[in-house]
């Protein structure tokens, strides 16, 4: 099956694209980031997930890097902490453009890297999800046997730069304090 893989970082790519080709998946990857904060950051990201799709032999795609548009939509919600109601919206955001592109693509289904993170419920992206795509979408935590621990031992291997803050605004502002 041709699967759209929603990419945060190249780090957690390198993690959840080895799984799902390892359960025999076509994997596109799709890096759908407004969110990242400031852009040179953005930058680093996009290059590890370049990195990690040549060294996987997978296809990686990149959304229009808009965060005018993605601030806009959160403002209502900066002052939420940090794992609240903002980051449901911004997984919204970024699953929705996702779902977007795989109807562009013809791809048969879709998932993100979201799941890998010890930081991110799965539970909630996983229903965002399939509230989006109901049965496109490919619920998983990929967090589970060990595959956060994985990503980072990849990642000490590849030797790949490592983000310290989730990417937004808001979360370099609420880790620094």
């Amino acid at each position: 099956m041709k699967v759209v893989l929603h990419i945060c970082c190249g780090i957690c790519a390198a993690g959840t694209a080895q799984t799902l080709q390892s359960e025999g998946h076509d994997v596109i990857g799709f890096f759908c980031n407004s969110n990242i904060h400031p852009r040179q950051e953005y930058i680093k990201r996009l290059e590890v997930a370049r990195i990690v799709s040549d060294k996987l032999g997978f296809s990686l795609h990149e959304a229009p890097y808009t965060p005018d548009e993605w601030l806009e939509a959160t403002a209502a919600l900066k002052n939420e902490p940090e794992g609240g109601k903002r980051c449901e919206l911004c997984f919204r955001i970024r699953l929705q453009e996702t779902y977007a592109y795989l109807q562009k693509c013809g791809a048969d289904a879709f998932t993100t890297t979201l799941t890998i993170s010890p930081h991110k419920p799965a539970t909630i992206v996983n229903a965002i999800g399939e509230e989006i795509a109901g049965d496109l979408f490919l619920q998983r935590d990929f967090k589970k046997k060990e595959g956060f621990k994985k990503a980072m031992q990849q990642a000490r291997e590849w030797e790949l730069y490592r983000q310290d803050y989730c990417g937004c605004l808001y979360s370099i502002r609420s880790d620094r304090q």
